[in-house]
């Protein structure tokens, strides 16, 4: 196993044990994700510096915002982990009713699109970011009528902190959806390979990178990984990015998710296979990536190391809003 995931992984689990028996009434989902968080930063898990900020998102929004919701222990994480949590707060709050005004619903997807923006755009650019994140998402609706749902609303926003063009990002991402679906069998969910796309066209793709996802995919499931799910299809595109060998790929996702299974709190009664997944990649990812960004060329192209993060975390994150708003349907 590379040495920097062993690393994270041990922080990761690390922190889980510190936060797993807070907030008893939270969604577990979202402290697993504080914890992956502050593991993605290098840093040990501050429990007090969280339920600091969670009461201070408290404090500042009603009692029925989506704020309160399932993610908010992420986002309060998320914000101890800022030098300045209270502006950054103040920014996610207005962006958030800026993305209302042009006709986003309430919901928590809306709640990271407004913190994305806040946190990587300038303040002067909030509203015309706002603008663009809607004329991503109206322009996405109209070529992916039946995909498209309130779950794109993240990538919506992030497509529009880049600087592609609108009409032209919008057909780079359906380009790769077709791709992706000549690629993929009929069976695979049309919604996953909607957000497979987006992730691509996020973190940097290529003319072959339909091509070199459906290529990893046949490797991992030669030697029984079943990425193409559908929590954790758009993880197999993150891993399609980095240029490393697929049987090594495998061993390593099979050595990280095996130790994660044998963990405290990670068992098959409280984490499902593509959850443990999700967590695998986005480790195994970050490691890689670091590595004198020696793993995020493919086909002579340098993917922006930048975007290529970004594109893990907003995949992972929307990926577990979906899980959780799933598992809460079923009860």
């Amino acid at each position: 196993m590379n040495q920097k995931v062993e690393s994270m992984l041990h922080l990761f689990t690390q922190n889980h044990q510190n936060i797993r028996n807070e907030f008893i009434w939270q969604e577990p989902m979202a402290k697993r994700l504080a914890a992956l968080a502050y593991a993605m930063e290098g840093q040990p898990l501050n429990a007090e510096a969280i339920k600091e900020h969670h009461q201070m998102i408290k404090s500042e929004v009603g009692a029925f915002s989506s704020f309160r919701g399932m993610l908010s222990v992420y986002v309060a994480a998320a914000l101890s982990l800022n030098p300045e949590p209270g502006q950054l707060l103040e920014n996610t709050l207005y962006v958030y009713e800026l993305l209302r005004e042009q006709g986003f619903w309430r919901n928590d997807y809306l709640v990271i699109s407004a913190f994305e923006i806040a946190e990587n755009a300038k303040k002067i650019d909030y509203e015309h970011t706002a603008a663009r994140a809607m004329a991503f998402y109206d322009e996405m609706k109209a070529n992916h009528r039946f995909q498209i749902s309130s779950d794109d609303y993240i990538f919506a926003a992030m497509l529009a902190l880049t600087d592609m063009d609108v009409h032209q990002g919008a057909n780079k991402v359906k380009a790769i959806y077709i791709r992706l679906r000549e690629e993929f069998s009929r069976f695979t969910s049309k919604n996953s390979l909607l957000t497979l796309a987006q992730m691509l066209a996020l973190g940097g793709s290529t003319e072959y990178c339909a091509e070199n996802v459906a290529k990893l995919n046949r490797a991992l499931r030669i030697r029984k990984i079943k990425l193409d799910k559908t929590y954790t299809l758009p993880s197999l595109g993150v891993l399609s990015l980095l240029n490393q060998d697929p049987c090594d790929l495998a061993n390593e996702l099979n050595a990280v998710t095996d130790y994660l299974r044998a963990q405290k709190g990670f068992g098959a009664l409280s984490v499902s296979v593509q959850e443990l997944q999700l967590y695998a990649v986005s480790l195994m990812t970050h490691a890689h990536i670091g590595d004198e960004q020696a793993g995020v060329t493919k086909a002579g192209v340098t993917t922006s190391v930048t975007n290529l993060l970004i594109a893990q975390q907003v995949a992972l994150i929307a990926s577990m809003a979906a899980m959780s708003a799933a598992a809460a349907a079923s009860c």
